[in-house]
């Protein structure tokens, strides 16, 4: 189950969860170097046409249980998913009051989906799983960044509705609408999430990127071939912090790869000095769906937004000292 029509009424989601379907393991972490025969396009490339879903239970950063770990057995990765499924149903009513609240919806409303891949972590490098250590630069830039209150445009972009918190790029499986279309010709590839209905346009033709002058929301995006992997290089973001708190010289390669008819590998490797420490990677499964994409309803009914705002000027007004 997807939703395509939301009220807003969180800034970004950035737990893990599930609905309560049986889980199923996703492919190995990497696909196999034999020779499988993949659809082509008539220029002979892999033909990554279609929609895919990347909705993972498998999470982000190692978990501190599986430390050490980077492989996980079929049972394991399935006792994994169930307790997953189990532990983050939202329908559940333990914890008391606040708690069901900090839930924001029910289950219905949720879709993280079912499967689980074998990796213990979507970030496989580092070796430990774990994104770096950010810059004390970084940190001050959050900090500065952090309760601004008085503006609409203060706040992230994710809450105001123009960008999707799991869209990217690069993309990172979330809370719902982990839809991806990908359109193929010989000049372009356009990749469109469900989520907030981004579209990028990676041009296949142009070998330099854009003048460091001209800033795109979602960066400038070209493209190559190198054997049945598409590789996208993507720089001259607009935004700062839009991804993790990256500044706007972050630079991201990814990498599609059709693993077979039915599954689509995604890597990217994401580098910003100003940011962190040193570059890392992610590697997210993604598999073949007949789901129809939808328009995703967001700020047209984002109360949630007004309602931020005038909360901030209700702790102004009674904040101590305040008459």
């Amino acid at each position: 189950m997807r939703i395509a029509t939301l009220v807003l009424g969180f800034a970004a989601v950035t737990v893990a969860a599930a609905s309560g379907q049986s889980p199923r393991s996703s492919p190995s972490p990497r696909p196999s170097t034999a020779k499988q025969a993949i659809p082509r396009t008539p220029e002979g490339h892999a033909d990554l046409q279609g929609t895919w879903d990347f909705a993972q239970l498998t999470p982000f950063e190692r978990p501190g249980a599986f430390a050490g770990k980077e492989a996980l057995s079929e049972e394991e990765a399935e006792t994994f998913a169930a307790q997953r499924v189990e532990n983050s149903n939202k329908d559940r009513r333990d914890g008391g009051a606040a708690t069901d609240v900090e839930r924001a919806y029910n289950d219905f409303w949720w879709d993280f989906g079912t499967r689980v891949a074998k990796q213990t972590s979507l970030v496989v490098d580092p070796p430990d799983g774990r994104v770096p250590a950010t810059t004390p630069e970084a940190r001050a830039r959050a900090a500065a960044r952090g309760g601004r209150y008085d503006n609409p445009e203060e706040r992230p972009l994710a809450e105001r509705c123009i960008l999707g918190f799991n869209s990217g790029p690069p993309m990172i499986p979330s809370a719902y609408n982990n839809n991806v279309q990908i359109v193929q010709t010989r000049d372009h590839v356009l990749i469109q999430n469900e989520m907030i209905h981004s579209a990028r346009v990676v041009d296949m033709n142009r070998k330099q990127h854009l003048p460091a002058s001209v800033r795109l929301l979602t960066g400038d995006s070209i493209g190559h071939w190198e054997g049945d992997t598409l590789v996208i290089d993507t720089s001259n973001f607009l935004k700062d912090g839009a991804f993790r708190g990256a500044t706007p010289n972050m630079h991201l390669v990814e990498r599609l790869t059709r693993v077979d008819e039915h599954q689509l590998r995604y890597d990217f490797t994401v580098e910003d000095p100003a940011t962190w420490v040193k570059p890392w990677t992610a590697s997210i499964p993604m598999v073949r769906t007949d789901e129809l994409m939808f328009e995703y309803a967001c700020h047209e009914a984002n109360y949630a937004l007004e309602g931020v705002l005038k909360g901030a000027r209700f702790q102004d007004a009674n904040a101590p000292g305040t008459k």
